[in-house]
């Protein structure tokens, strides 16, 4: 008899709508221990190898059997820097608990939630990371304090390297700090510790600095003498659809509305930040940031309607954010897409004109492609329209290393070891694969580190 999974406390969504603290409670030590219990310890864990880090989640669940947090973590953070992180927003249905054979009957073990048990529990008691090992007096600066570059960082960190971030914005973290909401990923209670964690490794954070104005890759490798560079700058260009009216008053990007949200918490009293979202938000997109700001304009006392283009059985959104976003009230327009957003005399958004699709044969990416239906046009009005369709690399810094490589899409070109066409600069996370997820993003750090460091010590033996 396979045991149900155990189920986690979560915030009602009649109260969670007017707040932005966590949606989902965790498990507690006793529910984290019978969820554990779940797990068959199988010989060859397909879970393991769906992980892109590659966890011992056998390992650590173990741990967990015999209470031994202490053990659990140990093994946990010889894979991650960011546990707390991963186990809230990692898409783990899709990864590590796709893998897990009690899916096939039943439910897989909620590997996700005691993962962030567990960093949870470390951050907590205020356990010590991974101790790095002695100093080997190689320097190497990291580009971005996201996921990736953050990732590379601790790995670099804990090898002995001396590792300089280096942050465009006023405070780390990159897309978990400006991206992310509270209500999914804390700041104070997650973020901002886990940060401390890899900072308490030795790396140093330097902020305000944007690499390819304050200082070029050229600077850092000749002037500064760094041995190598790990460019992890992520994908914060916005895209946008090109249609008429997109340039009105009340036209945002995702990421504009969510950094100020977010980073600049203009839904605190406490801070004077600049939010004009009125009473009706419509979000284009159907991926995870258009529900991050879907589900944040909802928490500033918006209705909001979600437009895509394709059917629910197409988006890109996790389930469970889906599934909390309708249960916050947010409608979804699905099989629809706009073609012109209309402004009233004032110049502000009034209206999305937007047209039904229906879906086609399957494109490159799979799905089926989603055709107009001619003649379907009809109005949704609204005060603001947030473009939730994808981001790009920003260019700054390829602009001014023109030895860099890049493809149509402005991302970096890399090999499968993260280097570049430039000697001694890797590159990895959005800046190369473009808009992904966390996860990917921490893989792609932690083989850029393995790989910088495969340099280092061939260069010097």
């Amino acid at each position: 008899m396979i045991k149900p999974r155990v189920p986690v406390s979560e915030q009602s969504p009649l109260t969670r709508k007017e707040n932005f603290s966590e949606v989902c409670y965790g498990y507690s030590l006793e529910q984290a221990f019978e969820e554990a219990c779940r797990c068959l310890s199988c010989k060859t864990p397909a879970c393991v190898s769906r992980c892109p880090v590659g966890i011992d989640i056998p390992g650590f669940i173990s741990c967990l059997k015999n209470k031994d947090l202490a053990g659990a973590y140990g093994i946990v953070s010889k894979y991650t820097s960011l546990p707390a992180v991963c186990g809230r927003v990692c898409p783990q249905e899709e990864q590590c608990e796709s893998g897990c054979i009690l899916g096939k009957k039943s439910e897989p073990v909620s590997i996700g939630k005691l993962e962030r048990y567990v960093g949870d529990w470390a951050l907590d008691n205020d356990i010590k990371p991974r101790q790095a090992k002695e100093k080997n007096g190689y320097r190497v600066a990291v580009v971005g304090s996201g996921p990736a570059g953050l990732t590379c960082a601790g790995e670099l960190a804990a090898m002995g390297y001396e590792v300089t971030v280096f942050e465009a914005l006023h405070e780390p973290g990159g897309v978990l700090a400006y991206g992310i909401p509270e209500f999914r990923l804390p700041k104070e209670k997650v973020v901002k510790k886990e940060i401390r964690r890899i900072e308490e490794m030795g790396v140093r954070i330097q902020t305000d600095v944007i690499i390819g104005r304050t200082l070029t890759i050229d600077e850092l490798i000749i002037q500064e003498k760094f041995e190598a560079v790990f460019i992890g700058s992520g994908a914060g260009l916005p895209r946008f659809m090109n249609i008429k009216g997109e340039n009105s008053k009340g036209v945002f990007s995702a990421n504009e509305i969510l950094t100020r949200i977010n980073l600049m918490k203009a839904y605190s009293k406490e801070y004077d930040t600049p939010v004009r979202l009125g009473k009706r938000v419509v979000v284009v997109g159907g991926g995870n940031v258009a529900m991050d700001a879907a589900r944040a304009s909802l928490r500033m006392g918006c209705e909001v309607t979600i437009v895509y283009r394709r059917g629910e059985d197409e988006l890109p959104a996790r389930r469970e954010e889906v599934h909390h976003a309708k249960e916050e009230g947010i409608v979804f327009n699905l099989l629809s897409n706009p073609v012109e957003i209309i402004t009233g005399e004032d110049g502000w958004v009034k209206a999305v004109r937007c047209i039904r699709m229906e879906l086609g044969a399957p494109d490159s990416s799979g799905r089926r492609r989603p055709v107009e239906v001619k003649g379907s046009e009809f109005e949704i009005p609204t005060d603001t329209v947030i473009m939730a369709i994808g981001t790009s690399p920003n260019p700054l810094i390829t602009s001014v290393t023109p030895d860099i490589k890049v493809n149509s899409e402005r991302c970096i070109v890399t090999d499968g070891e993260c280097r570049t066409s430039k000697t001694a600069v890797y590159a990895g996370g959005d800046a190369a694969s473009g808009a992904a997820t966390v996860i990917l993003a921490m893989q792609a750090g932690k083989k850029a580190a393995a790989s910088i460091d495969l340099m280092i010590k061939n260069r010097y033996k």
